[in-house]
């Protein structure tokens, strides 16, 4: 067991920056929601009461424990709490204190790259910050086992108890490799309130037999010394007994009641009852009404002592048993979690903490052991700065044109080793990421290339086995990390991986690869790593339904609009794999840096002749076509007096070729427009249109003014991914797509029934002009 604490402040000092924390957290919220004014009337919010129920754990975390390389995920609705620590320590102007949610100033929630104090992650989004720092661990280790610099340090995780109901939690803490990361620690604070209600089976002996049983410490931190002691008194043990046994909601009530009340209520009618009506007889008002409230969460004490016990050889959880509105007048109310002090419940506040509701934001006067244990703790918490490392240069283009038949999927192992061979510092900047499906999403080669990441190097008991193909060397320089199947650990560890660049100033380029159909399984936990300044590449292959025959299960039908919706990311379906070399490599090189941005490639497993890319043979038409690629389309078939233009995308371009050679022999010319990332070019129509500030000119290149034609648009997902396109030059269109779910099939079969086949084209086409 590891000591932590740095620093050992007298309790009376400490105390008063705890109620200073919570008089500054309250404050915060009712400036924001009764002080400020509000024309438009609309609710403002905050969360005092979940704020109150962390003040104590936060105070003894970061004024004796917390040193700078530590880093904390804040539960989402203490982000007050933060702000009033960050305020103390000298981290935030006091211009920003009353402007809670307002344009501009203190978000809702902490935020990595919104705020302007600082926060170590992002959360808000329920269970995904509270897993964050597991993956913040893993991106740690890695950068510093590859490239040094990233030091030591915990990842500390303050999260709701309500969180634990979430999925995603779970996900993360049964990932086998969890269990290796001792500097992971969980705080639980344990007020046993959600947002409706008290809950009333919350379960927390189950809850900590899970975490047990996954192979993490579990420190229980049920109550302060006040009861502990009144435990060791006679009568003590048929009160401890007594709370024991209690429901959530009658110890709640408890809360609400006076010292009368509580000598009536506390004894109970069980056999213990007279006992602890005895025990109760002979304490004053005061000392019983502040009994029943000592939980070990609000005792700096007995968490000072929890923080001493952490194990730093495996993850620890803290389950500290809290109370809702701690020192508030909502304490433990079961509606408690939005309601908002009034103006009198303030000053009493105010007057009860030493504080001024008139200059809420007062500081502690200079000199004061308050202050000084105030600017102790800025100066241990300050942070080295890091330099940044630029990120590597990405190859354009390999300068290899694939023959023969093959499919974007596996294009994407071949640039992975294409990299390491023409780029070998750039590669070792890569890390992919995959739930149990590398072999099936072709990065076979490359992991048998540079191996797989492991806290620890594990010995390969089939390297001498001349049937395995798929090597699997465990090792921690390698550049592989295989989970389990649970695609919200994928996404959450692509994002922290992609954040490296702005902690430790040294970026990688994670490329996470899963099923296409299980993006939108992924979406809102990438969306949020996205939003939190994590800069990853995902890969969903196979996609849509062209995987006939494997069913409407693995089909997916609205990922390509996905990658159009989403902030932050760029977007690409490639028809041939050199359209997938150059995407790809485009997409690494938007990685690790400000202003960069992560990207969505969406892949398949159709063999397509790559001579019908018709890729230029000149060097400088073969560049024009890269640009065009990387832009968002390109023109791959054009004709003379063409009546029709067929834009299509993805795995239909083969018979998008076949559909406009067939028109062209009735007497109907057809172009076609090889669409590579409908995102990039309803940006450039926004441009065009004033309300975007992309470039225009793959527009004029690929859909100019004077070859304007009625169009069909055509891709394996839905249609209205592409429907957009018409606008351009304002002209007649059908959309063909996927809008219904997928079945079983041939491939001739499915596209059939999805409208997809050349005939279902030829027929858009000819209803356009004829």
């Amino acid at each position: 067991m590891t000591e932590s604490v740095v620093s050992t402040p007298g309790t009376d000092v400490l105390r008063a920056l705890e109620n200073r924390v919570l008089w500054l957290s309250s404050a915060i919220i009712h400036h924001a929601n009764r002080v400020r004014p509000n024309p438009s009337g609309l609710k403002v919010g905050g969360h005092q009461a979940s704020s109150a129920s962390m003040a104590s754990i936060m105070t003894a975390l970061w004024f004796n424990h917390l040193r700078p390389q530590d880093r904390v995920s804040v539960k989402p609705h203490a982000s007050p709490v933060l702000h009033a620590i960050n305020y103390l320590l000298g981290e935030l102007d006091a211009s920003y204190l009353p402007r809670l949610r307002e344009f501009g100033g203190l978000q809702s929630y902490p935020s990595r790259t919104k705020d302007p104090d600082p926060a170590d992650y992002s959360t808000g989004s329920v269970g995904i910050g509270a897993t964050a720092p597991i993956w913040g661990a893993v991106a740690r280790r890695y950068v510093d086992t590859a490239f040094g610099g990233a030091g030591t340090g915990r990842q500390y995780s303050l999260v709701g108890d309500a969180e634990l109901d979430e999925g995603a939690v779970w996900e993360a803490v049964l990932d086998p490799g969890v269990a290796e990361l001792g500097e992971i620690v969980w705080i639980v604070d344990l007020n046993r309130q959600s947002l409706d209600r008290i809950v009333p089976n919350i379960a927390a002996d189950k809850l900590q037999g899970m975490f047990a049983a996954a192979g993490w410490q579990v420190i229980r931190l049920k109550y302060g010394r006040l009861l502990e002691d009144l435990f060791t008194r006679p009568g003590g043990a048929e009160l401890r007994q007594r709370i024991d046994a209690m429901t959530n909601p009658e110890y709640q009530r408890l809360l609400r009641c006076d010292a009368a009340e509580l000598r009536r209520r506390l004894p109970g009618d069980g056999p213990g009852a007279d006992a602890v009506a005895g025990l109760v007889a002979g304490l004053d008002d005061t000392t019983l009404v502040d009994a029943i409230a000592n939980l070990g969460g609000h005792d700096l004490t007995a968490l000072d002592d929890a923080f001493a016990r952490i194990d730093d050889t495996r993850p620890t959880v803290i389950f500290a048993y809290t109370i809702k509105g701690y020192g508030l007048a909502t304490k433990g109310h079961p509606q408690n979690h939005s309601a908002l002090l009034t103006d009198a419940q303030m000053r009493e506040l105010a007057d009860r903490l030493g504080a001024d509701l008139d200059d809420p934001w007062r500081a502690f006067p200079d000199g004061s052991p308050e202050a000084e244990l105030c600017r102790a703790t800025a100066e241990r918490l300050r942070r080295a700065d890091v330099p940044a490392v630029a990120p590597p240069a990405v190859p354009a283009d390999f300068g290899r044109t694939p023959t023969g038949t093959a499919t974007t999927q596996a294009a994407l192992g071949r640039a992975l080793l294409d990299l390491t061979r023409e780029a070998p510092g750039t590669a070792r900047r890569v890390v992919t990421v995959s739930p149990d499906v590398s072999s099936t999403t072709n990065l076979g080669g490359w992991v048998n290339k540079v191996g797989v990441w492991s806290v620890q190097e594990r010995p390969d008991w089939f390297a001498d086995d001349a049937e395995t193909i798929l090597h699997w060397r465990e090792k921690p320089t390698g550049q592989h990390i295989e989970l389990g199947i649970a695609e919200t650990n994928l996404v959450s560890l692509i994002g922290e991986l992609g954040a490296t660049w702005s902690r430790w100033g040294q970026p990688l380029l994670p490329i996470g690869v899963l099923y296409d159909p299980f993006v939108e399984r992924a979406l809102e936990p990438w969306s949020y790593g996205i939003y939190a300044g994590g800069q990853s590449i995902l890969i969903g292959t196979p996609s849509g339904v062209t995987l006939a025959p494997e069913g409407g299960a693995h089909q997916s039908i609205k990922t390509p609009s996905i990658g159009l919706e989403q902030p932050g990311c760029l977007t690409y379906e490639p028809a041939f794999a050199i359209d997938a070399e150059w995407t790809l490599l485009a997409a690494l090189a938007q990685l690790g840096k400000p202003g960069g941005s992560s990207a969505y490639l969406r892949l398949s497993t159709r063999p397509v002749d790559q001579t019908l890319a018709a890729v230029p043979t000149d060097p400088a038409a073969r560049e024009r076509r890269r640009r065009q690629v990387v832009a968002g389309a390109y023109p791959l078939r054009r004709t003379p007096d063409a009546a029709v233009t067929i834009a299509a995308m993805g795995a239909v371009v083969p018979e998008a070729l076949d559909a406009a050679a067939r028109l062209g022999q009735i007497g109907i010319p057809a172009d076609v427009v090889c669409v590579t990332s409908p995102d990039l070019l309803y940006r450039a129509l926004r441009a065009r249109q004033g309300h975007d500030a992309a470039g225009t000119w793959i527009l004029d290149q690929v859909f100019p003014a004077d070859r304007a034609t009625p169009l069909v648009t055509v891709l394996d997902g839905h249609p209205h991914t592409l429907s957009f396109l018409d606008t351009i030059n304002r002209v007649p269109t059908t959309a063909l797509g996927v809008t219904r779910f997928g079945q079983s099939g041939s491939l001739d079969d499915v596209y059939r029934h999805h409208g997809l086949d050349t005939d279902s084209i030829v027929r858009a086409a000819l209803d356009l002009t004829v």
